[in-house]
């Protein structure tokens, strides 16, 4: 049997855009490519550097999430936890997507406003528009 635990940046049914900023991520139990469980968990005001120690006590392999920095990206990596960044949309719907092999993400993410254009790619950073805000 294989099992994975994904973690997605959450907040109301949506991937939330800002990963240093996430309040709640949705946690799913996968079982031979299939979602089993799923639990929304608080991150109890962890931010930025120390939630990716969060997600790898909660034994999570992959995140799916909108704008991401670099240092967070860095603290992922080693944690061993591969990294779909640049994501938005319905939390479920790129889970199931991922499993499938058709999400759409960016492997270049970046949330900067010094160095980054929306839309790029075809890739948006989300409705909260990461150019008012810092995400690093």
């Amino acid at each position: 049997m294989i099992k994975m635990k994904i973690a997605v940046t959450y907040d109301n049914g949506e991937i939330f855009q800002h990963f240093g900023h996430t309040e709640q991520f949705k946690l799913y139990d996968i079982e031979n490519g299939k979602v089993v469980a799923s639990e929304v968990v608080g991150t109890n005001g962890s931010g930025h550097g120390a939630l990716a120690g969060f997600l790898a006590e909660h034994q999570v392999q992959v995140l799916i999430c909108g704008g991401i920095g670099g240092g967070a990206q860095n603290a992922l990596a080693q944690a061993g936890i591969k990294l779909f960044g640049g994501c938005s949309g319905n939390a479920d719907q790129a889970v199931e997507a991922l499993l499938e092999g058709q999400l759409n993400y960016d492997a270049d993410v970046k949330c900067s406003h010094h160095d980054h254009e929306h839309g790029e790619g075809g890739h948006q950073c989300g409705n909260h528009g990461c150019g008012s805000h810092s995400c690093h």
